[in-house]
């Protein structure tokens, strides 16, 4: 059935949403990873109330060089966000900075505005951004591009699954910005493509991610290849132990910032869809595609294997959707992204590397159609709904025991 054609759909149409009250509904364990009891993926959505807040300064008070105001003027920036009216002064100033902020908060223009007045004003700079992800990476780097039109700073992308002769490429053009994923810098410089020993400014976005990714050693590895006199940021939506604990080892005078109001699961309505065999699941799994308020999803499922199945099952099927997962070349990855992002598709179906790496606001709903490893993992996916203020909505698929 084309994905245009609605019909009735039992899964929210018929009651006011997610008016009963939590019950915990009974599941099989999974094969693989944490054990989750069910109950933990019912819970009304409850947002928190954004706090009032007065910005200090409007982007025309920060004393930046002329290029890059005009290019603020010509993106439009008028009125900061609050990390970036409390960071970019800090950042201007010299001062390590902690930024703990929810996603979607305007962070990526925090860091940069501060980095770009020092490489343009400053010859000897040499900055080093480091994200989890491609996608992140790739965003950034975008940005990057828009602020530093026509000032002739020149920088290099360095991911995982792109070619190593464009990157090996702009590396010999001496790049006084490089942005990367942790993995394929650490790549070069084993390679000794890259020497990090005359960067003498770091960024570390989404620190909690990285560190839940696994890359805590590969992160203390490039801190330490760095310039000993440097400013760093550093930026995350939670400040754990584990994340406090490699700031303080590598920069103990951060100051810190924090406007992080609320967890991003508060604004996201869930509850479970009930399963019996692999027939009944993709049938429910259609009926809730076809509901008219399910208007941008994400699809998670376990593996790579599990995504291209299904996208082939929900295609016979009629539906138009992308797919992405590790396994797909980075620009297959960059185009399902970008159709998604655009969207000439509103179907994403993907494995946990668009959990981390997905930013799009208007994402109604999240499907957990293959089950989380483990809880973390399940707020990181559904962090993809319910953004930039908007209530959202995830469902995970149950099968009954």
């Amino acid at each position: 059935m084309p994905s245009n054609q609605r019909r009735g759909y039992a899964y929210k149409s018929s009651r006011t949403p997610y008016s009963r009250p939590p019950r915990a509904p009974r599941a099989s364990k999974p094969k693989h990873g944490q054990y989750i009891d069910p109950v933990r993926f019912i819970k009304i959505a409850n947002p928190v109330k954004a706090e009032d807040y007065t910005p200090k300064h409007k982007f025309a008070d920060f004393n930046v060089d002329t290029r890059l105001m005009n290019s603020i003027k010509f993106k439009g920036y008028e009125t900061p966000t609050p990390i970036q009216d409390q960071t970019i002064e800090l950042g201007l100033e010299g001062k390590d900075v902690i930024g703990i902020a929810n996603t979607g908060t305007g962070k990526t223009a925090a860091f940069l505005v501060p980095i770009l007045h020092r490489l343009m004003t400053d010859r000897s700079a040499k900055a080093l951004i480091v994200a989890p992800t491609r996608e992140l990476a790739q965003q950034i780097e975008m940005e990057r591009r828009t602020l530093s039109k026509g000032a002739g700073a020149y920088g290099a992308l360095l991911i995982g699954g792109s070619s190593y002769g464009p990157q090996l490429a702009d590396l010999r053009r001496n790049p006084n910005i490089v942005v990367g994923t942790p993995g394929r810098i650490k790549d070069h410089i084993e390679q000794r493509s890259l020497d990090l020993g005359r960067f003498n400014i770091v960024v570390l976005d989404e620190v909690d991610r990285m560190l839940d990714m696994g890359f805590v050693n590969d992160v203390k590895t490039l801190l330490s290849k760095l310039a000993p006199q440097r400013q760093s940021f550093y930026f995350s939506a939670t400040m754990d132990n584990r994340v406090s604990g490699l700031i303080a080892g590598f920069s103990p005078d951060a100051v810190t910032v924090s406007v992080r109001q609320g967890d991003t699961s508060d604004n996201v309505h869930q509850d479970v869809v009930p399963y019996t065999d692999k027939a009944n699941k993709l049938e429910a799994l259609h009926t809730l595609l076809i509901d008219p308020v399910v208007t941008k999803t994400i699809v998670f499922e376990s593996t790579q294997r599990g995504v291209e199945r299904l996208e082939r099952d929900l295609r016979g099927r009629g539906f138009d959707v992308a797919a992405m997962h590790g396994g797909k070349t980075q620009g297959a990855r960059k185009r399902a992204l970008d159709a998604f992002k655009k969207g000439d598709v509103t179907i994403m179906i993907a494995t946990d590397v668009a959990a981390r790496g997905i930013d799009v606001a208007d994402i109604s709903h999240v499907v957990n159609y293959g089950m989380p490893q483990t809880y973390e993992d399940y707020t990181h996916r559904i962090g993809r709904a319910g953004r930039a203020g908007k209530i959202g909505y995830a469902l995970t698929f149950v099968e009954q025991g």
